[in-house]
């Protein structure tokens, strides 16, 4: 499939050069489910994909395959003497060796990966939209345009991909995020910076509440630490190292010290576990942080809530012996399980690794690391685990097992993860006395079963189509009084509702009951309640459930029973 895509990157800036010759292309790789081309020197709109789209179909009939042609740099710059882009990447690579490929007219400096027979293959494509985007993602660099685009073996699957991608433009978290008031964003406060609404921090509360309650009979001892630090935390951890590009400085008007916002919470729970001796006895010891987390992400980066600078983690930290792993990581497995069941996600793991081409990439011996990933895959088996491998995916201090669900849409996004860490307790020469007397080091499993709630929070908007389960709307129920004479009835049952935290609101307006319906609808509340006549008369509710047509009479506390037992049992 890369190699499908990576050939239509080139039929596209082929396609882009024929009809606008001024063009410069400059990259063009293939990227999961499509690919993309960036080029200077060109101005175009999406009414312009079609047009470039038919050129596409057009040139390929002459494609009969690539051509290779090895180069020296001479070369590249003279074939390209006035592209700056090419001669840079091949400056770049030149000790590497060089290659070009040619097909029909074309030829573009690569370094491979094709499909055989281009007229034959290249035939199911869209040329989805353009964008800008800065020469090699860096914002000091020239703006380029960049034109998106995807690829496929067959017409039934770009024609399913197709379909898949205009249900995912309806769910847009950031457009359902403005319909239903869940968030919003000030160019006054700053981008990647998201503010909540009421309606907005009840779900995110909501997400939070679950996981301390999945927590709550499994020793886990809320933290809480401050959302900046030294600097010496960060280069002892090894993070300031790693991801100081990523992290907020923070200068003091007082000191000369050097400090940051906190991107992540490891660093600081290894100072509460080292901020007295431990025993055997008191492991182990479960930390779970809820508190603020900042990067700086880079502005083209930044999108809603997928991609922000402000946000937190359930992030847990289990500091143990290295007899008490398995017990721990298999207690977070099951938990993981019992939430993921709960969001109807199904899903996989994935075994993140070292990059075998680039160990310098990792701190901590290489035969802890070798132990430690052998030791995952045995946790994985004997859980009955269902994983496969990411080659180069592990974070800098551990292997991670990874999970991936898969949304109604059929996109994976990794979610939670638990990972096996000797790197930290070393670095920060955490201890603890054993059965022997002697001081030995504890092991740190770094754990997290929805990551972070901001990005839990997009993804579920776009799972459920904004239509939340009743445990986790923001509204749950919406009551609607015929006329104004039913007001006072409607009132009492509100009350009624809220007195057991049912999340309630009264629609006192003097809209028609198809207006108010409508509005409820469009809001996407579980539990309409409707009370005219009829219902003051018996002090019942008539109760419509979203997606549903047909009615239900319910006393008020059967209603309230009813509710409370779909909160409860989170449905």
């Amino acid at each position: 499939m890369e190699n499908l895509r990576h050939s239509c990157a080139h039929l596209l800036a082929a396609a882009v050069l024929d009809l606008y010759p001024e063009a410069l292309p400059t990259l063009g790789p293939s990227i999961e489910n499509g690919f993309y081309y960036d080029f200077d020197n060109l101005t175009v709109s999406e009414a312009d994909l079609t047009k470039i789209e038919s050129k596409m179909h057009e040139l390929v009939k002459s494609w009969k395959g690539f051509e290779k042609i090895d180069v020296k740099l001479s070369d590249v710059e003279k074939k390209f003497a006035k592209n700056v882009y090419k001669i840079e990447i091949a400056t770049q690579y030149k000790d590497a060796g060089l290659t070009l490929y040619k097909s029909g007219d074309f030829t573009d400096l690569c370094r491979g990966g094709h499909c055989e027979h281009p007229d034959q293959e290249l035939k199911y494509f869209k040329l989805m939209s353009t964008a800008g985007a800065y020469w090699r993602g860096d914002e000091k660099n020239k703006m380029l345009t960049r034109i998106y685009g995807t690829c496929w073996p067959s017409q039934k699957e770009l024609d399913d991909y197709l379909l898949q991608q205009a249900e995912a433009k309806k769910r847009d978290h950031r457009k359902l995020g403005k319909e239903l008031d869940l968030f919003t964003f000030s160019p006054m406060i700053g981008s990647g910076l998201p503010l909540y609404t009421p309606k907005g921090a009840y779900v995110r509360l909501a997400l939070v509440k679950f996981i301390e309650d999945l927590q709550a009979s499994l020793g886990y001892q809320q933290v809480w630490t401050p959302q900046i630090a030294k600097a010496e935390l960060f280069k002892m951890s090894g993070h300031y190292d790693k991801y100081k590009a990523d992290m907020f400085k923070v200068v003091s008007n007082y000191s000369k010290e050097e400090f940051y916002l906190k991107p992540m919470n490891c660093p600081q729970h290894t100072q509460i576990y080292a901020s007295q001796p431990r025993s055997y006895r008191d492991l182990p010891l479960r930390y779970t942080d809820f508190a603020m987390l900042y990067r700086d992400e880079r502005p083209g980066e930044l999108n809603g809530l997928a991609r922000v600078r402000s946000f937190s983690q359930d992030d847990c930290h289990i500091f143990c012996r290295e007899d008490q792993v398995d017990f721990e990581i298999d207690q977070a497995l099951q938990m993981i399980k019992k939430a993921m069941d709960v969001f109807g996600f199904k899903y996989r793991y994935r075994l993140s690794t070292r990059d075998p081409e680039h160990p310098e990439k990792y701190l901590g011996h290489p035969e802890t690391w070798d132990r430690v990933e052998k030791w995952a895959v045995e946790i994985m088996k004997r859980n009955k685990i269902d994983y496969y491998d990411g080659p180069g995916e592990a974070a800098f201090y551990a292997p991670k097992m990874d999970l991936m669900a898969t949304d109604a849409l059929g996109r994976e996004w990794q979610l939670s993860t638990v990972q096996i860490d000797y790197v930290q307790p070393e670095r920060f020469g955490l201890k603890y006395i054993d059965s022997d007397g002697k001081e030995k080091t504890p092991v740190m499993i770094h754990r997290a079963v929805v990551g972070s709630p901001e990005r839990m929070l997009m993804i579920l908007l776009e799972h459920y189509a904004g239509a939340f389960p009743a445990w986790l709307a923001p509204v749950q129920v919406a009551v609607l009084p015929i006329s104004e004479k039913h007001l006072g009835y409607a009132t009492k049952v509100t009350d009624s509702l809220k007195l057991v935290n049912i999340r309630c609101e009264l629609d006192a307006r003097s809209e028609s009951l198809g207006a108010k319906i409508r509005d409820a609808e469009m809001q996407k509340v579980p539990f309409i309640l409707v009370m005219g006549d009829k219902e003051v008369e018996a002090g019942t509710v008539t109760v419509r459930a979203r997606g549903h047509k047909e009615t239900e009479v319910y006393t008020i506390e059967k209603f309230k029973d009813a509710i409370l037992d779909a909160i409860m049992n989170r449905k």
